[in-house]
């Protein structure tokens, strides 16, 4: 013991202060170890071993001088130089940097609570007695969830297990014996459980929507528009450099007949003079005495850059008040001002918007760029770190012989269980993906340039810009989309609206929950309205192997986790439906009929059965391995008896283009499958009136609509 005490004393005692605090962590190209944060800096700024693009600089920065005791900072920084490059076997790797702040803020709480109740922070003086009064005040607030009190408890192992790394020795022994700060936080969960909300399809499917009219309608008017400001720009700064030596008075007659021209031409065509499409410097929109015309526009043409000559700004000169003023009595004003025209909503063949101002391009670039964001993570699989790490020419497109497409392939990088710089990785997608990383490049190309970054998600407004990549600003971002679509482009009947509401409740769209939707859909509802809706032209799961492809992100697991969920789900669907007396039909029906009845008698009586959900999921998820949602019919699958398998090749899924389901045993078919067997119906009755029919094709036909009638009835009449 006297060995051990004397080594702590000796590591104690060792001056740290030159330590580099990144030992051994890889780096980004072009960073210096020699030159990055040591142990005694105030400040560790830990971004240049951070590669993962969405992650916060403010969450890779620690700042010590925040903190109000000495005390309190030298251990802070023990504790976090020994979590940063202590690896300890069988209990935990060293901390990745962008965790840093996290692991901050967890353990400070803790180092504030001895303080208050020791007046120091000499750890070995702790007792258990004194971690069980912290655990009381953690676990007694209403404001947080148990897994984040098991969050801020966790932190009390590390500093047992770290013990030799922290000054005095750190805790002499192990807090709550045989327990995790999961059990003493009161928080238990399933490891297989996955609590991100799915996106409800009723939010889902109008934001799909909007997101593929910007990249394949809208994107064309915003780039014109761009470009025809930039040249609008350009030519003012022309005029502006050529104008330096002329005399004042010639120079603002020059410029009052610049405008006069431009304002002449626009009269020639009866266009009014441009006005801003949303309100300015609190001016509405519509009210002429608040002035809302776009003197920024109205400047550029007369060669005035206000930024560097703000005293040639025209609205302060009354004749071109007097100009503009007789023009609007004539013409009135314009809402946007810019030449480009805007394209029709193929959903209501009117103008999508306004036309468009400069603060109107600028914020549907950024409308843009969120839509494309919206599709590349729905549509690929991707993790948000993932979908930010896709960089120009991560787009692949693999053609067959005969020259068609054959399947588009984006490259990027998979962090997850990875090592820090992540490891390269594949996603198979569908085309809008494709279109979106083309709109992009381009989109992306200028700011790129400006920041001197790689990357397909810079920040687009430059001269506001405080970091180049959007990171985690996206989740504000996809929201601002939502409520930009609301305010502005939803038509008066608002039933193309993006919902903010589900479930009496506001509901806040975030990256995470992209992943796990597209994952439930591939899996449950693979022939669903979203499905339709973007076309992803499959049939069923194993139909989607691309999404998971080669790709080292584990969506394939995650969408085999969604169809054990989703079958659950389906099938207590299907009990309350055989309570409330719903028809059931196919040659299934019978057998699953008696299957939920038995399950119901053992819930007598009726409130056990609205309190035991649990109970029932669990007396029927043998029954729901087997369900298959269907469009004709739902498979209870079982390959004894299954017909589709009989000349299959894989015998252990359902084959679902040979399906036969009023033969099948395993085929039931409910009210929801109707409006698939009616539209087959209407297209046999179409054919049959097909008068060049052979008389054997006319018998086949009409055999084939009483089949199909026949279920129809057997449904209907249940």
């Amino acid at each position: 013991m006297r060995g051990v005490l004397a080594a702590r004393t000796a590591y104690d005692a060792e001056d740290r202060s030159a330590w580099p605090v990144l030992s051994h962590t890889p780096l980004q190209d072009g960073y210096d170890r020699a030159k990055l944060s040591r142990y005694g800096d105030e400040h560790w700024d830990l971004t240049p071993a951070v590669f993962r693009p969405n992650a916060r600089r403010c969450h890779c920065i620690v700042k010590f001088d925040t903190l109000p005791d000495p005390a309190l900072a030298t251990m802070m920084r023990a504790y976090l130089y020994a979590r940063l490059n202590v690896h300890l076997p069988g209990w935990a790797p060293p901390l990745p940097p962008a965790s840093l702040r996290q692991a901050f803020n967890h353990i400070r709480p803790f180092f504030g609570f001895v303080l208050e109740e020791l007046s120091n922070l000499h750890l070995p003086a702790l007792n258990q007695v004194l971690l069980n009064r912290y655990a009381k005040v953690v676990t007694a607030s209403k404001s947080r969830q148990p897994a984040v009190n098991a969050l801020l408890l966790k932190p009390i192992w590390h500093l047992y297990h770290y013990r030799d790394h922290l000054p005095g020795g750190g805790l002499r022994f192990e807090p709550w014996p045989g327990h995790s700060s999961a059990s003493v936080a009161g928080y238990s969960s399933r490891r297989d459980e996955n609590r991100t909300a799915r996106i409800p399809e009723s939010i889902l499917a109008p934001l799909l929507s909007w997101s593929l009219k910007y990249v394949q309608v809208f994107s064309t008017d915003i780039f014109a528009a761009r470009a025809e400001y930039s040249a609008l720009a350009d030519r003012a700064d022309r005029l502006a450099r050529n104008d330096l030596h002329r005399d004042k008075d010639d120079l603002q007659a020059l410029r009052i007949s610049r405008v006069k021209r431009w304002l002449a031409a626009r009269g020639r065509e009866g266009r009014g003079v441009p006005g801003w499409t949303q309100p300015m410097n609190k001016a509405t929109r519509d009210n002429i005495k608040d002035d809302p015309v776009n003197w920024h526009l109205i400047n550029l043409v007369a060669g005035v850059i206000v930024t560097e000559t703000p005293s040639g700004h025209l609205r302060l000169r009354k004749s071109a008040r007097d100009l503009v003023a007789r023009h609007i009595a004539t013409y009135g004003i314009e809402r946007g001002g810019l030449d480009t025209r805007v394209s029709l909503n193929p959903d209501t063949n009117r103008p999508w918007r306004a036309g468009f101002d400069h603060l109107g391009v600028k914020r549907e670039e950024r409308m843009l760029q969120t839509a494309a964001y919206i599709l590349c993570a729905y549509l690929t699989g991707m993790r948000d770190c993932e979908v930010q790490a896709m960089r120009p020419g991560c787009l692949d497109i693999t053609r067959s012989e005969d020259g068609l497409i054959d399947r588009y392939r984006v490259r990027s990088t998979a962090y997850k269980w990875k090592r820090a710089e992540g490891v390269p990785a594949d996603w198979i997608t569908i085309e809008p993906v494709a279109e979106a990383i083309r709109v992009l490049e381009h989109l992306s190309k200028d700011a790129c340039a400006f920041h001197g970054v790689d990357t397909l998600w810079p920040v687009l407004d430059i001269r506001r810009a405080g970091k180049p990549h959007v990171s985690a600003e996206i989740v504000r971002a996809i929201n601002a989309f939502r409520d930009h679509v609301n305010a502005e482009l939803v038509g008066k009947d608002r039933t193309n609206a993006i919902p903010t509401i589900h479930d009496g409740t506001p509901f806040k769209i975030t990256t995470r929950q992209f992943r796990r939707t597209l994952a439930w859909h591939i899996a449950n509802r693979p022939f669903g309205t979203i499905a339709g809706m973007i076309q992803y032209k499959h049939a069923s799961v194993a139909a989607f192997e691309g999404y998971a492809g080669s790709s080292h992100s584990g969506f394939q697991q995650q969408m085999e986790q969604e169809r054990r969920f989703g079958q659950v789900d389906d099938i207590l669907e299907y009990f309350d439906a055989h309570e409330i007396g719903d028809a059931f039909g196919g040659p299934a029906a019978h057998r699953l009929k008696t299957t939920l009845k038995e399950a119901s008698q053992q819930l007598e009586p009726l409130p056990a059965r609205i309190a035991d959900r649990g109970r029932l999921r669990t007396m029927l998820s043998d029954l729901a391995r087997t369900l298959h949602i269907g469009i004709l019919a739902d498979c209870f699958f079982d390959p004894a008896t299954a017909l589709c398998v009989k000349a299959a090749a894989d015998q252990t899924k359902p084959q679902t283009a040979l399906c036969q389901p009023t033969k099948c045993p395993n085929a039931c078919i409910r009210a929801r499958h109707l409006p698939a067997w009616q539209k087959a119906e209407e297209e046999v009755s179409t054919l049959l009136k097909e008068k060049r029919l052979s008389a054997a094709q006319r018998t086949s036909l009409k055999a084939e609509r009483t089949r199909i009638r026949y279920v129809v009835e057997q449904v209907s009449t249940e």
